[in-house]
C-alpha cells in the first residue's frame, strides 16, 4: 500500500507541476529524497524519467495538432527548429549537472528569478495592450525559433522550468498568451521524449537506483497518474489563457514560482 501511496504521489506531483513554472524535475526531486532517501543525482534522473507520463498527457491533448502536422508546414519547422536548437544546449547542460548537484547548487534560486520575470510578463501584458504584439505562429520567424529552443534548452538544468522558461519568452516576445502556452506545450512533447532517453542513456545506473523503490505496478501507476492529472492541468491553463485579465494569472503564477523557489532554496541550504 505505501509503495501505491508514494506512486501515486509522484504522478500527483509530476502531473501538475510539469504545466506550471515551477521545474517538475525538481518537485519530483525534492519528492522522492524525502520518500525514499534517493541521493540528488538519482532522483533528478528519476524526476527527468516521470516527464514520461507528461508526454502522454500532451500527445493526448494535443493529437489534433500533431496529426495537422502532415500539412502545417509552419509548425512543424517550429518544431523541427526548436526541438534541434534544445538538444544542443540541453544535451551537455544535463550532463554537467551531476556537477551542480553534488556542489552548493541551489535549485531554488532559478525558479524564484523565472518567478520574477512572470510577474514581468503579466505586468508587461496589462499595460501593453495598445502596443503591436506578433500574436501567433505565422508571425514568428526563425529567429524566435532559436530564441524559444534556446529558452527551452537551458531548463534542463535542475531548478529551472522548461513551460516557464518558453512561456515567459513567448510572452515576453509578443505571442498572444493562448497561443504561447499552446506552443510551449506542443514544443514539450519532442523535448521531453528527448529528455527520456538522454536519461536511459547517460543516467541509466543512477536511474535504477530510484526505479529500484517501485515494483512494476507501483511505476505503472506513478506514470498512469501523471498522464491523467497533466490533461486536466493543460486544459485548465489553456483555458485560463483564453482569459482577458491573464495577466492576473501570469502573475500569480510568478509569485507560485516565487514561493516554491524560496521553500526550495531554504532546503538546498
Amino acid at each position: 500500500m505505501s509503495n501505491l501511496l508514494y506512486a501515486i504521489i509522484v504522478g500527483l506531483v509530476q502531473g501538475i507541476s510539469e504545466w506550471l513554472p515551477i521545474s517538475s524535475k525538481t518537485q519530483v526531486l525534492f519528492v522522492s529524497t524525502i520518500l525514499f532517501g534517493l541521493p540528488l543525482s538519482s532522483a533528478y534522473a528519476f524526476g527527468l524519467f516521470m516527464e514520461i507520463g507528461s508526454l502522454f498527457s500532451a500527445t493526448f491533448y494535443f493529437r489534433r495538432d500533431i496529426i495537422s502536422l502532415f500539412h502545417d508546414r509552419k509548425l512543424l519547422v517550429f518544431l523541427i527548429v526548436v526541438t534541434l536548437v534544445t538538444a544542443v544546449e540541453g544535451v551537455p547542460l544535463y550532463l554537467i549537472s551531476d556537477r551542480l548537484l553534488s556542489g552548493a547548487y541551489n535549485l531554488g534560486i532559478p525558479m524564484m528569478l523565472l518567478g520574477v520575470f512572470l510577474i514581468g510578463d503579466g505586468v508587461y501584458i496589462r499595460y501593453s495592450r495598445v502596443t503591436p504584439r506578433i500574436g501567433t505562429l505565422d508571425q514568428l520567424s526563425l529567429k524566435h525559433y532559436v530564441i524559444v529552443g534556446l529558452a527551452q534548452g537551458f531548463a534542463a538544468l535542475p531548478g529551472v522550468s522548461r513551460s516557464g522558461m518558453t512561456v515567459s519568452t513567448m510572452l515576453f516576445m509578443g505571442v498572444q498568451p493562448r497561443e504561447a502556452f499552446k506552443l510551449s506545450y506542443l514544443a514539450y512533447i519532442p523535448a521531453a521524449f528527448g529528455g527520456f532517453l538522454t536519461t536511459i542513456v547517460f543516467s541509466r545506473s543512477e536511474l535504477n537506483i530510484a526505479l529500484a523503490n517501485f515494483d512494476t505496478a507501483g511505476i505503472g501507476v506513478a506514470i498512469v497518474t501523471a498522464a491523467l492529472v497533466g490533461i486536466l492541468a493543460i486544459s485548465a491553463l489553456l483555458g485560463f489563457a483564453k482569459r482577458n485579465d491573464i495577466y492576473k494569472v501570469t502573475i500569480l503564477l510568478g509569485f507560485i514560482a516565487l514561493a516554491i523557489g524560496a521553500v526550495a532554496a531554504t532546503l538546498s541550504l
